[in-house]
């Protein structure tokens, strides 16, 4: 894969250093792709950690959608980080883990005229060593519980994971998770749109805690484009302390119907 490969490159041809604490926890929604539409997420930008700061380029999220109510989701980062002392740096290679999952919806019911929704998904599958030295396969797994009314949408998060471990014999992190994804259309047609995210981990092995939020502006500049810029800000030892992050989301039909794809917000709304 990809980020399996680039995870052996650091600069000067350094090798990659696995992360030292479990990444930070992504909310996520519940969107679920058309039967043969894929989604890209794609975002990158610069993240100051409680140490040195990180080049993300990128943190993805491939989704696919293969019937109504599953997809299935490729969810990973790769940065570049700098040394924990002095100026910046690229000193080494930091990619987080690989998430293959699928999506799945199991509960869905929408109101046209009130525009009000109900829905309620699942999502699991295995995290895979990709980072030099990681050992070990872990899991992840959320239930997903969201609502809408009208141009306002709101997802919670709740689940748990245990990763793989930095290196062969070291502690796995393991812990619960809880996060929320809110999304505010500021038009009818929902083209503008504000998001924000608030997500915490309490870890049942040694690593720090997290507490992170998150917001932004989403454009959907074409049927088929979303653009994005999210800023975060973290609040305990394991968080990030702050960062900006550039989105680009194209969708694409690869099978089955005709016709391009709805944007993200396009479909919620359905």
């Amino acid at each position: 894969m990809a980020v399996g490969a680039l995870a052996g490159i650091g600069a000067g041809g350094r090798p990659a250093l696995a992360r030292t604490t479990r990444p930070l926890f992504e909310p996520t929604d519940l969107e679920l792709e058309d039967n043969g539409v894929v989604e890209v997420d794609l975002q990158i930008g610069g993240i100051r950690s409680q140490g040195p700061w990180r080049a993300v380029m990128p943190d993805f999220e491939l989704d696919v959608g293969l019937l109504p109510g599953l997809e299935l989701d490729l969810d990973g980062a790769y940065a570049v980080e700098g040394p924990a002392a002095g100026p910046f740096s690229f000193d080494h290679a930091a990619p987080d883990s690989l998430w293959p999952c699928a999506k799945l919806g199991v509960y869905d019911a929408h109101d046209g005229p009130t525009g009000r929704g109900l829905a309620v998904g699942v999502q699991v599958g295995p995290k895979l060593p990709v980072a030099a030295g990681a050992h070990g396969i872990g899991v992840e797994s959320l239930l997903l519980v969201g609502g809408a009314l009208r141009h306002f949408h709101a997802v919670v998060n709740v689940g748990g994971f245990v990763e793989p471990a930095p290196s062969a014999g070291a502690q796995r992190p393991a812990g619960l998770e809880v996060g929320l994804d809110l999304a505010q259309g500021l038009d009818a047609a929902e083209v503008f749109c504000v998001t924000g995210e608030l997500s915490a981990v309490r870890f049942v092995s040694s690593d720090p805690n997290q507490l992170l939020a998150t917001a932004g502006v989403t454009w959907s500049a074409f049927e088929s484009l979303d653009l994005s810029v999210t800023g975060l800000l973290g609040f305990m030892a394991g968080s990030d302390k702050y960062g900006v992050l550039l989105g680009v989301s194209p969708k694409l039909r690869v099978f089955g119907g005709k016709g391009q794809p709805a944007s993200s917000r396009q479909e919620a709304m359905r």
